[in-house]
Formats: C-alpha cells, structure tokens, sequence
C-alpha cells in the first residue's frame, strides 16, 4: 500500500486507514483480529480509534491485539479525547486535566507508553484554547504523543488551533473530518486551511456512510448500520434524493471501469487534494477486501469529472473553489 506523508510532518501512513468504531461492540475479538491482520499484511499500517468507542472497549481491543497479532511497530496508532466518558469533573471536554486524564486512560487500555497521533475529536468551546493546547503540548513533550491532530473542527476553529501551534513549534499534522461525494462541506473552509496551514485531511465516513456502496438503492440490508437501532440515524442523513443521483452516477462508473462502487467512492476522496488517508470501518474482513481493493484503482480524468459535477456544493462570498 502507497504510503503518504501527514501535512507537513515527517510521519508517513498508509494511504487507508482501518477505523475501530464498532470493535469492543458490533465487532467481537475475533473479527477485530482477522480485519488487523487483512490491513497489516496489505500495507496498512494507520489504525485509528477513540477513548468513546464502546465506551473504551474498542481502545482495549486493539491494545490487546498489539504485540501478539502485530508488532507495535508497525502500526500508526491514533486515538481521540474530547468527548464525554462520564460525569465527573475529568470526564470529558477539553480542559487540561481533562485531556491528560483521557490520555492516561486511552494509554492504560491500549497497553502502550505512547500514541502516534492524538487527536481532539470535537472544539470545547466552554474552554480556552490555550490551554487546550498547552495540554497538547505537554503530552507532546512528555513523551506520550508523537503527533498531535484535530477532529471535527470548522474552518476558522482549524486555522486558528494551527496557527497556534506553529507559533509554539509544534505543529499540528492532522484534520479528521466527514468527507466523501455525499459530504463535501469541507471543501468550503476546512480543506484550505489544511492546505495553508499543512495539516493532512484524514476523511471519516469517506463511504457516505456505506450509502455509496448502493448497498441501500432498493432496501435495508438486515445485516446493515441502517438496520441496526444504534446506527440507523447514523446512515438516514444521507438517503436523500441528491445521494440517490449521486449513488447512481458511482454506480454506473464502476460499471464502466468493471469494479465496485465502494472502490470508486473511495478512490475518488484518497486523491481529493489535501486528503491523506480516508478511515474505513467495516461490518467484516470480506467488506474490509473490498476497501483495500481500491488501493489498484486510480479514476480516469473523465469520470472524476463528472462524479465531481453530480456531487458539487455550492460556493459563495467570499469562498474560493480549490480549482
């Protein structure tokens, strides 16, 4: 698998990364160990999680698979803290004892003295951002984060936390945003100031939230997200008219280049501009092949264009396209 650089960073990952949301939870050990195993040996080496996946499990998970299924080493573990764990006073949110009480958390479960990519998976406004980055900073210096990123923050929130970060020389590498042809909002503001401020674009949901894999264009599969009572609502924001036109037009592309529409979804956001490495979930190892399939297709100029017109957002004052 293509490795990439993180912005500006001398880190390099694989250019797809394995996502653990439903590990500890939908994702028993025994699948989470055979989807490791099926991304390390095709190259991958990004895997990504959060202190709130099934409220830690997904992070136990993983460390428990680390060292004896695959060597530390080859792995680029990033994790998230931010959101709520529980109602205390260190619970959650992004002040400083906050954050650090997150991280010792998300290192116990892990089983590991440091992450590679630590990431604020949400903006707390309730909480200076100087200090929040000074909680950043002092991970950082303690040995205990590599790497720092953000997650789900808008525009202004990203240059503002980047330019910080740059004025104190450590910068931030990362941005992992919703990004695919049913979500390009963060081509507005968001993906510019990547650019400017060298931050890698790290797209979640880059399936639409399996929405372009047309598993959805006659009926709800049982075995889906959009069957599941927890995930249903998950999946529902993008089964829109507009997705169904776009849902189509991948549809008839993979037809025509003779592969799968999840293979042209997700080619098409691994080669936007700014975008690093999407991060894929999936239900089973057979739904995770057919994600690392991908990594051999590259769109024709043609039918990027025209996936790019059907799925177009609108621009205005004083926005600028990236073309």
């Amino acid at each position: 698998m293509e490795q990439r650089h993180l912005g500006r960073s001398g880190l390099r990952v694989s250019r797809l990364g394995l996502g653990t949301l439903t590990w500890g939870g939908d994702t028993g050990a025994d699948e989470a160990a055979a989807q490791l195993a099926a991304f390390t040996e095709a190259g991958g080496t990004l895997v990504d999680t959060a202190d709130i996946y099934a409220d830690g499990e997904a992070e136990k998970l993983l460390g428990s698979l680390l060292g004896d299924l695959v060597p530390r080493e080859r792995v680029v573990l990033a994790t998230k803290a931010v959101a709520r764990r529980h109602d205390g006073p260190f619970g959650g949110g992004a002040s400083r004892g906050a954050l650090l009480t997150a991280l010792e958390g998300s290192l116990r479960r892990l089983d590991t003295d440091h992450v590679d990519l630590w990431q604020l998976h949400a903006w707390d406004e309730s909480v200076p951002l100087a200090e929040t980055l000074a909680a950043v900073d002092s991970a950082v210096r303690a040995g205990k984060v590599r790497y720092a990123g953000i997650s789900n923050y808008s525009g202004w929130q990203t240059a503002t936390a980047a330019a910080h970060q740059a004025s104190v020389g450590l910068p931030l590498v990362s941005t992992q945003v919703e990004y695919s042809l049913l979500e390009r909002g963060v081509e507005r503001e968001v993906v510019p100031a990547c650019l400017h401020h060298g931050l890698g674009v790290l797209p979640w949901a880059p399936l639409g939230r399996g929405v372009l894999t047309g598993k959805y264009r006659t009926n709800t599969p049982a075995d889906s997200r959009g069957a599941s009572p927890v995930f249903a609502r998950y999946v529902e924001r993008h089964r829109t008219e507009r997705a169904a036109r776009i849902v189509q037009a991948v549809a008839t592309a993979a037809d025509g280049l003779g592969t799968s529409p999840l293979a042209v979804a997700l080619a098409w956001v691994r080669d936007r501009p700014g975008v690093v490495a999407p991060v894929v979930g999936a239900r089973d190892t057979t739904q995770l092949k057919g994600s690392l399939a991908a990594e051999e297709l590259t769109l024709p100029a043609a039918i990027r264009s025209a996936l790019d017109d059907v799925s177009a957002v609108e621009f205005g004052y004083p926005e600028r396209r990236l073309h």
